[in-house]
């Protein structure tokens, strides 16, 4: 929608994500973050944490599932999605006002960790056991079966390793591939 403030946070799982269901079905994931910029003092001759950002964001159906099975507290997560700004009245009748990140992408920081990705089917269809499931003929699949079978490599001279990188021999003879 035009006008909104499209932003993206890196920043540390508060908790765990929260998942719930609205009465009509639809999957929404709960979770908070927290962003701690850091700057270098060159004094000190070290690192000092400035002030926190934390930021509360909610991933809507198979994003908030997928997000809910998926994070945990603690982690580094990429986070990208509409800022929203939300006014309300609390108990003692004090108007208060929250800004929240309406999530449409998220994902783990691989700066200091590494993930195993897990492609789910396009069906929309949320609490489906079905979209967890590799299909048996996927090429991104990583499951010995489903790979094909390699021959072992022999050791090769650094020059025929850049030769091979740059002009393969997949069907090309020894024309370049262009």
């Amino acid at each position: 929608m035009s006008g909104e403030t499209v932003i993206t946070v890196v920043g540390n799982l508060v908790d765990d994500p929260e998942l719930r269901y609205t009465p009509a079905g639809v999957a929404v994931a709960a979770f908070r973050i927290a962003s701690t910029p850091r700057t270098f003092d060159k004094q000190a001759n070290e690192w000092k944490d400035g002030e926190s950002l934390f930021l509360t964001c909610s991933a809507w159906r198979t994003l908030g599932e997928n997000v809910a099975g998926s994070l945990a507290r603690g982690m580094r997560v990429i986070v990208q999605g509409r800022l929203k700004q939300r006014s309300y009245e609390d108990r003692e009748g004090v108007k208060r006002t929250v800004v929240e990140l309406d999530v449409e992408e998220v994902g783990p920081s691989l700066l200091r960790a590494t993930a195993a990705v897990t492609k789910t089917t396009g069906n929309n269809s949320s609490n489906s056991q079905q979209q967890r499931q590799q299909p048996a003929a996927d090429p991104w699949a990583t499951s010995q079966q489903q790979r094909p079978a390699q021959r072992p490599q022999q050791p090769q001279q650094p020059q025929q390793q850049y030769a091979q990188q740059q002009y393969p021999t997949n069907g090309y003879g020894d024309e370049p591939p262009y």
